[in-house]
């Protein structure tokens, strides 16, 4: 299926309103899906005969810096039968004031990998996967402070009573 294709897909079975946007700039076109529904999107994307997206080949977050203040995952899905890709993306306004996380639901129900990708995003940028059922940090020691990716990350000058040296 086409990139068109799968958007008209989505539409019939969701709504139009599920799809916020599109990017068609780029070496990859993606879909903005609403962060209410990604998961039914990604599961509808895995389970269509007509699509079979059966491998999710990166999860990642991006913060989009302190002017935007917004946070997104992108979803970069792929059709190993059908020799097709796909780019998702959730975006978010972020208040990095209030304290708390920015929240996406988990795909790990479509996807088994997703447990480790949304670990990797909630590890090194903050990023809360509802659903996920092992979400804890993957690469930094639990006892780590902040979110290393974000842009108004602070390094810092010592980790146990070890310098940290950049």
């Amino acid at each position: 299926m086409t990139f068109d294709e799968i958007k008209d897909l989505l539409v019939k079975r969701f709504g139009p309103e599920v799809i916020e946007a599109e990017e068609t700039t780029g070496l990859q076109p993606a879909l903005i899906i609403r962060k209410d529904r990604i998961t039914a999107v990604c599961l509808e994307l895995r389970t269509n005969d007509q699509t079979y997206f059966d491998f999710l080949s990166c999860l990642s977050a991006v913060d989009h810096g302190l002017e935007e203040n917004k946070m997104s995952v992108v979803y970069h899905l792929a059709s190993i039968p059908y020799k097709t890709q796909l780019t998702l993306k959730v975006v978010q306004e972020f208040d990095r004031t209030s304290g708390s996380l920015p929240i996406c639901q988990s795909v790990s129900s479509v996807w088994k990998t997703a447990e480790w990708h949304e670990r990797e995003a909630y590890d090194l940028l903050g990023v809360f996967f509802d659903g996920n059922p092992d979400l804890r940090r993957i690469l930094l020691p639990d006892d780590w402070e902040g979110y290393p990716l974000r842009k108004d990350y602070k390094t810092a000058a010592e980790y146990n009573g070890i310098k940290i040296d950049f």
